[in-house]
């Protein structure tokens, strides 16, 4: 494993200059930081997290980015990791990312600059966004969406079989014309979902439209869905606040779940069993979730050469009255 002493000498400084660069000192000439980082990058040198949060008396806080912190799907995700965190001696920052690129990397250079001792991420966007943090030895633990190309935790859902399962129940209960709304292309979760429809239904038969995680989005997107010649039947919905979007669009048509067209979502909002009738769900685990990425990053923060765990949740189908006739 490489030593401090072999990124200097890769590099050409000294290893004081190393450990300036690796703690974010701004006092390093660019240049020699910039060698840095390439040796330690091509060397695969990571500090000690544990050892270096002592040198440094950094503060027992963990940074939490979530995608949008009014979807309940993420608050019980945060809820997750905050019980695990508190018994564990370590507090938690909340940051709302909103979807946002530029948002999520600003939060990350945030952690970086506060000294974290490590952050849980729901990515919006590329891997790249925690290469700084990565290059310098804050642990990262991604949640509900991976990070490819990286060697971080991460804790999944197996959404596209959740997908296919729920999409399978709606035929199974009639409906002949069963549609997808979906989140943004690109990002992981939304793809799943759709391809998980899709391995249902089969791309002859597919109708599915996509939009922004968001209750407006998914309301513009239904209602183009149900003005169309030969609207669908039945909707699976990707996430809990689309569905709130989908409900408007129903209401507005003077349509009912169930009756009119048979709806499942993603996500086991409280509300669900509140509304008349009842909607069938694909509920997430999300505080697991939560607890066992916190898992995860504790355990890295304690051992920076373990080898990265990827852990595969399921999800269930919650059978209701929105999905039948």
């Amino acid at each position: 494993m490489a030593t401090i002493s072999d990124v200097a000498a890769r590099a050409g400084v000294s290893t004081a200059t190393v450990s300036r660069t690796l703690n974010g000192k701004s006092t390093v000439d660019p240049e020699l930081a910039a060698r840095v980082l390439e040796a330690a990058e091509e060397l695969g040198y990571h500090p000690n997290g544990l050892a270096r949060n002592l040198r440094r008396q950094e503060t027992a806080v963990l940074a939490l980015i979530i995608s949008d912190v009014e979807n309940p799907f993420f608050t019980s995700i945060a809820r997750g990791v905050e019980d695990l965190a508190q018994v564990s001696g370590y507090s938690v920052v909340l940051c709302n990312s909103d979807e946002n690129e530029d948002k999520e990397r600003r939060y990350l250079d945030v952690a970086l600059q506060e000294r974290v001792a490590g952050v849980l991420l729901s990515p919006t966007g590329p891997a790249t966004n925690v290469t700084r943090l990565r290059r310098l030895g804050t642990p990262v633990v991604a949640v509900d969406r991976p990070l490819p190309g990286t060697d971080c935790d991460q804790v999944l859902v197996d959404t596209r079989r959740a997908a296919r399962q729920a999409t399978r129940h709606l035929v199974a209960n009639g409906y002949r014309r069963v549609a997808c709304l979906s989140g943004p292309s690109g990002v992981r979760t939304a793809d799943d979902r759709l391809s998980g429809y899709l391995d249902a239904v089969g791309e002859e038969n597919a109708i599915y439209r996509r939009a922004e995680y968001r209750a407006e989005g998914a309301r513009r997107a239904a209602g183009d869905l149900l003005d169309q010649p030969a609207p669908p039947d039945a909707l699976l919905v990707a996430n809990s606040t689309m569905a709130i979007g989908v409900l408007e669009a129903l209401a507005a048509r003077k349509l009912r779940a169930g009756r009119d067209i048979g709806i499942v979502s993603f996500d086991d909002a409280p509300w669900t069993t509140l509304i008349d009738p009842p909607l069938t769900v694909v509920a997430q685990p999300a505080y697991e979730i939560g607890r066992v990425a916190a898992q995860l990053l504790l355990a890295r923060i304690a051992d920076s050469t373990r080898e990265p765990v990827t852990t595969t949740l399921d999800a269930q189908l919650i059978d209701r009255q929105s999905s039948h006739r």
